[in-house]
């Protein structure tokens, strides 16, 4: 693994995986995404791993993509930039589906993609610091890659505003409409993540993985008799588990399930 990206997995199973480029703001380019890809990928594969905290190292989160990388973007014909393109694709539906909880730390600004990974996940907790910008209009672009994600996260009267403005809002206005969910002093944004995703692995970890795409199953779907056909298979399924029966037993008995490590 380059410099760029610093994972760490700790023996209670929370894998921290740091965006290390503080001199460049953690802009990514081509090569960091298909590490980025394969990293989480890899992540999917190992049981040791349960819950994913998401951060950046130095000032900034994320700002999205990196000069050179936009340089050489600039000179690429529709077929290389549309191959490019599928391979920022890969690595937010990879992040947005990923089989554990993603619990992001934003601890400085997050423009453009940077956006794109804090809306690919599950859990978000901001430090003032943390200002927001979807910038891309601003150089004749379009976030046209995160834009499901971002659009999922902060409907799409927000995503009119914001995509056509490139304007830069606060982290209180981005927990207003959406984008984060806590927020707390910059030097408390790491150690409030880490918290959540620590409380996460009391819970079962096939049913989290369950319960979020039974999330992207269910939105925006209207409530019909699939839909509560489905979400009826769905428990039944999960109550017949090896894991759902764990749990349901350990509740019973009164004592912890075999996933909480002491």
């Amino acid at each position: 693994m380059s410099k760029s990206l610093d994972i760490k997995i700790s023996n209670t199973g929370i894998a921290t995986l740091t965006l290390n480029r503080p001199e460049r703001h953690n802009a990514f380019d081509d090569e960091l995404i298909v590490e980025m890809t394969e990293v989480l990928e890899q992540l999917a594969a190992n049981p040791q791993a349960r819950v994913l905290l998401l951060t950046g190292a130095g000032k900034s989160f994320s700002a999205g993509a990196d000069l050179g990388w936009m340089k050489r973007m600039a000179s690429y014909g529709e077929a290389e930039n549309l191959a490019d393109a599928q391979k920022l694709a890969k690595l937010m539906h990879t992040l947005d589906t990923l089989n554990m909880p993603t619990v992001a730390a934003v601890q400085g600004p997050a423009y453009g993609g940077g956006v794109g990974l804090v809306a690919c996940c599950d859990m978000v907790f901001a430090a003032p610091e943390a200002q927001f910008s979807l910038t891309e209009v601003k150089l004749g672009l379009i976030p046209a890659v995160i834009s499901p994600y971002v659009i999922r996260k902060i409907g799409a009267g927000q995503a009119r505003r914001y995509f056509l403005s490139g304007e830069r809002f606060s982290s209180a206005i981005a927990q207003k409409i959406g984008l984060v969910h806590e927020l707390a002093p910059q030097d408390e944004v790491a150690v409030l993540a880490t918290s959540w995703a620590t409380q996460l692995l009391n819970n079962g970890p096939l049913s989290m993985a369950a319960a979020k795409r039974l999330v992207a199953e269910v939105a925006d779907k209207p409530i019909c008799s699939e839909l509560t056909g489905l979400c009826a298979q769905r428990i039944a399924a999960q109550r017949v588990s090896a894991e759902g029966q764990e749990g349901l037993t350990a509740f019973l008995e009164k004592r912890p399930p075999n996933w909480v490590k002491h």
